[in-house]
């Protein structure tokens, strides 16, 4: 076994920036480890040696993977074929359950040590997850505080180490608090987000864009959309100027939580970035989409009350979740008219948003889940 090497997978941008975190935890204390794997720009720029890019298999949904399957199981042999070469004592794989459960069972009958980061949602669907879980994760590095109890019920060593963004998003001053109290803007500002992942904006964004239209007739209405860094700048500015009509979006890909804290409402994709405009107290909408069969099977088997984040995080439904078929242009510029022409219903949702670092845990978690996957490496070492 290599005293050096370390293995991080992570499939996702996301993911890719949670790992690109907490490995730079590990490199701060142990600058001689050589880390390889799958990620994308935010690891690659830490010097891991990435068999692949994660963005080539970066898609969202049952039968949307399909579309990717072959280059998946290639990507997959890559790994394996590098983790035999390299022998690491320890890897750290980073959400994206459906390769990377399947892979620490791999990993596991070679003899390396796995530490998962960023918990699968078996608490939501397709619990029977948890025992491949048990058998093959030896620490579970867990975000949400209420994903602990039921871990530890399945036998799991399980760490919750709190959230990165609680570090990484800044308190910064949002757009209503320059708004005199009880009052409405004269003109209004809307954030688009419409996901990281291709599949994830070629879904949202069209009905984003029609919304933001209609919106922009009964509204004064000014509008940036933010681009994810895994999102080709080319190809967002085409599809932009194909559906944007009369108009103006500014595209932004910098100091974006500052635009999205300059904004009175944003909308949102469901995921991580919701999340991160909750933490700056911009009041949002939850908006998602899947194709039909996907949305189909997710019914069947999920079993949570809420599908964004912030929601299930707080406990109750503070934000609007406008999914599938309810997430229609119409609806959508409806329910947004609706809360920017209530102050009462947006400072509801502004308190309840400002609840969400507490519950989010301590800072530093980035450095406390370093800190557990070196206690792994000490711990192979020592038994080598």
């Amino acid at each position: 076994m290599s005293r050096g090497d370390l293995l991080v997978v992570a499939g996702e941008a996301s993911g890719d920036l949670h790992a690109a975190r907490l490995l730079r935890g590990v490199l701060e204390r142990r600058p001689a480890i050589r880390a390889f794997g799958l990620g994308s720009d935010e690891l690659r720029a830490l010097g891991v040696d990435l068999v692949a890019d994660s963005r080539e298999i970066a898609v969202v949904g049952i039968v949307e993977a399909w579309s990717v399957l072959a280059r998946a199981r290639e990507i997959f042999a890559a790994l394996l074929a590098e983790v035999e070469r390299r022998r690491p004592a320890v890897a750290v794989l980073v959400d994206f359950p459906d390769f990377n459960l399947r892979l620490a069972r791999a990993l596991r009958r070679r003899g390396v040590r796995v530490a998962y980061y960023v918990s699968p949602q078996v608490w939501a669907w397709r619990r029977w997850r948890v025992r491949a879980i048990a058998e093959s994760v030896e620490r579970m590095l867990l975000l949400f505080s209420f994903e602990e109890p039921f871990y530890r019920r399945a036998g799991v060593t399980a760490l919750h180490v709190g959230h990165p963004l609680v570090d990484e998003v800044p308190a910064l001053p949002q757009a209503w608090d320059e708004v005199p109290a009880g009052a409405l803007p004269a003109h209004y500002r809307l954030a688009l987000l419409p996901g990281s992942r291709a599949s994830e904006v070629a879904a949202l964004l069209p009905v984003m864009l029609a919304a933001a239209r209609e919106l922009a007739e009964r509204l004064p209405l000014a509008v940036t959309l933010i681009r994810a860094a895994a999102i080709d700048a080319g190809a967002l500015e085409r599809q932009v100027a194909a559906a944007a009509g009369e108009l103006t979006i500014e595209i932004v890909d910098r100091d974006r939580y500052q635009k999205v804290a300059a904004a009175h409402l944003a909308l949102c994709a469901s995921g991580t970035a919701t999340l991160e405009t909750g933490l700056l107290g911009t009041p949002l909408i939850v908006i998602y989409r899947l194709s039909r069969l996907t949305w189909w099977l997710a019914r069947l088997l999920v079993r949570v009350p809420h599908a964004s984040l912030v929601n299930l995080v707080l406990g109750r439904a503070v934000v609007p979740e406008l999914l599938q078929a309810a997430a229609t242009a119409r609806r959508i510029a409806a329910e947004a008219e609706g809360l920017l022409r209530s102050r009462g219903a947006i400072e509801a949702m502004r308190t309840g948003l400002a609840e969400l670092r507490s519950r989010l845990g301590r800072p530093g978690a980035s450095q406390r889940a370093a800190e557990a996957v070196l206690e792994l490496i000490d711990e192979r070492v020592e038994a080598a």
